[in-house]
């Protein structure tokens, strides 16, 4: 079986780069991060837009290109290696995924054309404070078409126009569609490692919602769009990841110590190959991730978990391998390598942290093998 990608692709993958290397430089994500009262570049998202990156996924009847996931993996890729600040990943992974999964004809009509047209700003609001989120842990409530309840933290959730909440309704829990733009609704801004992915808190006082998708399913449902998310989660993690092994190879050649390069040296040549080690790892977990959910096979579960583990691992690793490479100089502002280590830090704890993932893949695989 051949997992690699398509030579169409792989064109939109270079394609992708190019843009990217163009409109997402460094000097844009650090735009962001020196600039306290954005936490997105609005002249980056506008241009993904024009690209049609956002709606690749998106069918074309809803104003999408209708490409599929496989290529939406590919973008991924490109995003994680940009380090892009744009709140890609929380409208496109999340939010447009639920409501694909789990959506009305009538609300796919309204809004998924909105997402495909860079109008709308997503995001996906379940844990409610620390630790990992159960059915009993729940607290926000939906009654009578309003909602009340906390959601922190939220990822994007200080510059998102709707949001899709996990919520109690009654007996059980369902997934409900929510206008952020309203009276009912208040935004608290949270600072995080990583400031060029806005974070917020979400608090609802009576605020109008609308079910989406059938009542006492939101569990369920959650589950089913953290699964698909974890995967184009582990492939920006992958792309973020080879950005920092190219980064410490080219710093390798050219700085110089002892009159040798330093990847000359064999404690960096060790820290190189370890690193390339766990991205390879990760990839081969991603590309089957990639094939599971293009497929929508009955493995995807655990191949999202797998996927989820082995690329935050390999991202993290990179991250600080990367900055032990460049030495002195590597911890400091001037150097792009933080923004990596940053980036790294905070993909590994949206949708759950590596520790939570493995659990949830023992527990798949004990549930499969019990049956």
């Amino acid at each position: 079986m051949n997992f690699d990608f398509s030579d169409d692709q792989k064109s939109l993958k270079d394609q992708a780069r190019k843009f990217l290397a163009d409109k997402a430089s460094s000097k844009v994500t650090r735009r962001v991060l020196d600039d306290a009262s954005v936490s997105f570049d609005e002249a980056l998202w506008r241009g993904v837009a024009e690209m049609g990156w956002l709606g690749a996924a998106i069918p074309e009847e809803h104003g999408g290109l209708g490409l599929g996931k496989l290529e939406l993996c590919v973008l991924a890729e490109e995003i994680g290696r940009a380090v892009a600040p744009i709140p890609f990943s929380s409208t496109v992974y999340f939010f447009a995924e639920a409501l694909m999964l789990a959506g009305s004809d009538a609300q796919k009509a309204a809004l998924l054309p909105k997402v495909a047209g860079g109008e709308l700003i997503g995001c996906f609001a379940v844990s409610e404070g620390p630790g990992a989120p159960t059915p009993s842990s729940i607290q926000a409530k939906f009654e009578n078409g309003a909602l009340s309840g906390a959601k922190i933290p939220v990822t994007d959730g200080d510059c998102a126009s709707h949001a899709v909440v996990l919520a109690k309704d009654g007996a059980g829990l369902s997934l409900v569609l929510v206008d952020l733009n309203q009276a009912g609704v208040t935004r608290t801004t949270l600072k995080t490692l990583d400031p060029t992915r806005g974070h917020a808190k979400l608090e609802f006082n009576n605020a109008k919602a609308e079910r989406l998708g059938a009542a006492g399913q939101g569990w369920e449902l959650a589950e089913a769009v953290l699964d698909r998310a974890a995967v184009l989660i582990a492939f920006e993690q992958l792309g973020g990841s080879q950005a920092c092994l190219d980064m410490a190879i080219e710093y390798a050649k050219e700085r110089v110590a002892f009159s040798r390069p330093i990847g000359s040296f064999q404690a960096i040549k060790h820290k190189l190959a370890d690193m390339y080690v766990a991205i390879e790892v990760a990839r081969s977990n991603a590309y089957y991730g990639a094939w599971a959910l293009s497929t929508d096979a009955a493995e995807l579960p655990f191949a999202a978990a797998t996927a989820r583990a082995a690329a935050s691992d390999a991202y993290h690793l990179a991250a600080k391998e990367n900055i032990q490479v460049h030495g002195g100089m590597g911890f400091t502002w001037d150097v792009d390598a933080h923004l990596f280590y940053r980036r790294a830090k905070l993909l590994s704890v949206q949708a759950g942290s590596p520790a939570v993932w493995k659990e949830k893949l023992v527990k798949r695989l004990e549930q499969r093998n019990a049956a």
